[in-house]
């Protein structure tokens, strides 16, 4: 290098870009700090980057202002500074590979050669730079006060350090998504290009700066949770994280969830208004404390109880403050609060723990987490496993499925001749299941169509051996979920059981619940008509429960409208009431519709029924529900 390359060196130098690196560190720093970050060994390590960089920074400023501030040629602090920030440089690329192989997740007996090499290379730069610098081989500063570069040892190093990262991001290129690996290529490449420029230019405040651009990247890609601006929530993902970080520090927690059933549905989301409430309870109400969005209408704030000892009085006032929002919107609600519980903190699976409470709540309730809620959990779980082996083995006459029935009753006939199916489980461990509790989580896990391919296996068994010994049969109903129906293959996996078992169409029939969804009306309104030409009937279920649309239903091919048991007391109430029952039933009958009222318990609700158009009635005036194999108790033989 000439005199005034050699000048160059130092002259070339602004403390600007390091400053920046700096600044840019602690904003990293404060970022990760108020915002939720998933604290993974990776995210560790990541900070770890951070921190070497901000040193390496700081060090180059004093390294280069010892330079200018040396004493009678003194230059001791410049050369013990330079190395130790080339140090600082060589540890960042260190972690570098180390965060890479911990992204990657490599098996031991790669990641301990590849971590063997690269401390070979850490070593080996590091001990080489402080000895050609010793022995003045490398960089010195002569007499004059000239840097002279020497053997470059850094590039060297440089070079190993960037050959073993690309080694690992392309040898190992599919345990990473490929959006990802973009992310840290592009940014590498910047890197690399703006230290290039620096070299051709005779510049020397970059170097840091180029390593700053992956740490970016890093933080962005993969460990960056925004939080969502109007609620102020971030995404359930993180709520694992945060139980799993404080219960292996042995940290108690509060949590307060809360569930806006309305918002609960797919393309809608909570109104500006009311996530400027949560978002204030949120943020004014517990200290440190984290709001998490499971889903639109469910959020969940978890906060440390060491943080709020007093966490009981802000509950409270968190309530009362509550109430008076509640009172504005009026929107259906649950909440579910309460501390850690260590069994399920250790599980990890407070989402599913909080919303198997959710099932069990009445609505505009709150409920007080405690121990009796985890052995109902532990029975919830168990049940979704037994439903999820039944499903797996799709026997059809899994013993584990139960067909019961509740006969009806023909007033036309003045017999029992139809009946609906209905389904229960008995598991080993645990007994009898009734709907209620296991229909629901068939449904959501889509398990359901398993079980109504078994419930109707067993329902067309009976219906064979009831024809079989001579028994007349009208026909048997079985319940089918509207979420089943999606499945391109219903109609087809339906007609099939039926077809194997040899039975006339006819005496199957189905019982549907109206769907307020457009997309399922219109597959509801298919499935009818492509099953309906095989012969068999639809029910329409649960009529008068909350939400009816008579244009919709009048445009289904239904053959029989079962109005619900509230409407069967409701008539009961005053004349009024009884009226309105009365006309519904008399529009359907003229349309021929058969009407079946059920829930009819007494002799005043049957003789009432039968003034408002009935055609079938069903209750426990006539029978409970019974399995299935003694409906020939209440059948009739062919012409007695």
């Amino acid at each position: 290098m000439n005199e005034i390359g050699q000048h160059i060196y130092f002259d070339g130098y602004s403390p600007v870009a390091d400053m920046v690196v700096i600044a840019v560190c602690i904003v990293m720093v404060v970022l990760v700090s108020t915002s939720y970050v998933t604290k993974t060994k990776a995210y560790k390590i990541f900070l770890s980057i951070v921190f070497v960089l901000f040193l390496a920074a700081l060090t180059d400023i004093i390294y280069h202002n010892a330079y200018v501030h040396a004493v009678n040629g003194v230059y001791t602090w410049v050369y013990i500074f330079r190395n130790l920030y080339h140090i600082f440089l060589f540890t960042i690329f260190l972690l570098y590979i180390y965060y890479i192989v911990t992204l990657q997740r490599l098996e031991k007996d790669k990641t301990v050669p590849v971590m063997i090499v690269s401390l070979g290379i850490f070593v080996g730069v590091v001990v080489t730079d402080i000895i050609t610098t010793i022995s003045g081989k490398g960089f010195r500063i002569d007499q004059n006060g000239v840097a002279i570069t020497g053997m470059n040892v850094f590039m060297y190093g440089y070079m190993a350090f960037v050959c073993v990262v690309i080694f690992l991001m392309f040898e190992f290129r599919a345990r990473l998504y490929r959006q990802v690996m973009n992310g840290f290529y592009g940014t590498m490449i910047v890197s690399f290009l703006v230290l290039l420029f620096q070299l051709r230019r005779g510049q020397t405040s970059l170097t840091v700066a180029s390593f700053l651009f992956p740490v970016i990247a890093m933080l962005y890609l993969i460990h960056s949770n925004p939080y969502d601006i109007e609620l102020g929530a971030v995404d359930s993902r993180a709520l694992e994280d945060m139980i799993r970080y404080n219960y292996e520090r042995k940290n108690d927690l509060v949590f307060m969830s809360l569930f806006l059933p309305d918002f609960n549905v797919e393309g809608r989301s909570i109104s500006k208004e009311m996530s400027e409430v949560i978002r204030n309870f949120a943020a004014n109400f517990f200290r440190g404390g984290v709001l998490f969005q499971i889903n639109n209408g469910h959020v969940i704030l978890i906060a440390r109880k060491k943080a709020n000892p007093d966490y009981e009085n802000k509950i409270n006032n968190i309530i009362n403050a509550f109430y008076v929002e509640y009172e504005k919107f009026q929107f259906d609600y649950k909440i579910v609060m309460g501390e850690s519980i260590e069994e399920i903190s250790r599980k990890n699976e407070y989402i599913s723990f909080i919303k198997s409470i959710h099932r069990r709540m009445e609505m505009n309730t709150i409920h007080l987490m405690e121990y009796e809620d985890v052995e109902e959990f532990n029975k919830f779980e168990y049940i979704l496993s037994e439903l999820g082996d039944i499903y797996r083995g799709r026997d059809l006459r899994d013993s584990r499925v139960l067909a019961y029935c509740q006969p009806v009753y023909n007033l036309k006939t003045g017999k029992y001749d139809t009946a609906e199916a209905l389904m229960r489980l008995k598991l080993p461990d645990i007994g009898m299941v009734f709907p209620d509790q296991f229909i629901p989580l068939a449904e959501e896990n889509g398990y359901i169509h398993v079980l109504t391919e078994i419930m109707l296996q067993k329902t067309c068994d009976e219906i064979k051996y009831l024809m079989k010994e001579g028994y007349e049969v009208n026909r048997i109903s079985v319940n089918v979920s509207v979420l089943e129906m999606r499945d391109e293959s219903f109609t087809e996996d339906f007609g099939k059981i039926i077809k194997d078992n040899g039975i006339p169409d006819e005496k199957i029939a189905i019982e549907i619940t109206e769907s307020q969804s457009e997309n399922d009306f219109m597959v509801m309104k298919n499935m009818i008509n492509d099953l309906k030409d095989n012969g068999i009937k639809f029910y329409l279920d649960d009529f008068g429960t909350g939400y009816s649309n008579m244009e919709r239903i009048m445009e289904l091919p239904f053959d029989i409208i079962k109005f619900d048991r509230s409407l069967v007391i409701a008539s009961d109430h005053d004349p009024r009431s009884r009226k309105m029952v009365a006309s519904l039933a008399n529009m359907f009958d003229d349309l021929n519709y058969s009407v079946l009222y059920e829930g009819v318990e007494t002799d005043s609700d049957e003789e009432r029924c039968k003034s408002m158009s009935a055609s079938y009635l069903q209750g426990y005036k006539y029978s409970r529900p019974i399995p299935i194999i003694e409906l020939k108790k209440f059948f009739s033989k062919v012409g007695e």
